[in-house]
């Protein structure tokens, strides 16, 4: 594993009434120790865990891939400010990692297909053909299936919304025999049966 432990300084919290430092998972969980490769979030909406895995993501230097023409109507200044009240204790040193979300995966996608235009081997890392001209669960399948062969900490938020059960199910395989390689280490946030089920996963 390449994270063993993260703590959350509590006591530092700017406020205590405004999100998300007023989730009371967050208030209440002082610290989350990693026991396996394949960690997973589980808990209803509203509860925070994808928050914190978004914070886990940035705290652990790795970029998430939102499109930056997208803006919210109303700011809530302290939205971004969670990661900074985090300490990552890494096994041997940070490593290489991604964020995985559905609603992002498009705007990566695209930006593959312009940095392709300049180098098309990139290509070769996702099956050999454009993102964009593979189906949804093709593109998807191909990018999981190329990046988590590298060594790396992974992140993904609920990779479910965007696969049909069999997809899921070819999914959780490949987190199955990539957590037992030993190179590599996931967090998911999920609802899926189907993901809580790889019997090397811790639920939290």
């Amino acid at each position: 594993m390449h994270v063993d432990r993260v703590t959350l300084d509590v006591e530092r919290f700017p406020t205590r009434d405004k999100y998300p430092f007023s989730l009371e998972t967050l208030t209440r969980t002082p610290e989350i120790v990693f026991e396996a490769p394949l960690t997973v979030f589980v808990g209803e909406n509203g509860t925070g865990k994808s928050t914190l895995l978004r914070a886990l993501t940035r705290r652990c230097g790795i970029h998430i891939w939102a499109n930056p023409d997208c803006h919210h109507v109303e700011v809530n200044p302290h939205e971004e400010e969670l990661r900074h009240y985090l300490d990552v204790s890494w096994t041997a040193g940070p490593v290489h990692g991604s964020f995985f979300s559905s609603e992002h995966f498009r705007y990566f996608s695209e930006r593959v297909e312009d940095c392709a235009g300049a180098d098309p081997a990139l290509f070769q890392y996702f099956g050999g053909k454009s993102l964009l001209a593979q189906s949804h669960g093709q593109s998807l399948m191909s990018f999981f299936d190329a990046r988590y062969r590298i060594e790396g900490i992974y992140f993904l938020d609920e990779p479910e919304t965007a696969l049909l059960p069999r997809r899921q199910l070819e999914l959780l395989r490949l987190l199955c025999e990539m957590s037992r390689a030993g190179h590599a280490q996931f967090v998911v946030a999920t609802h899926s049966p189907i993901l809580m089920s790889c019997p090397e996963a811790v639920i939290l």
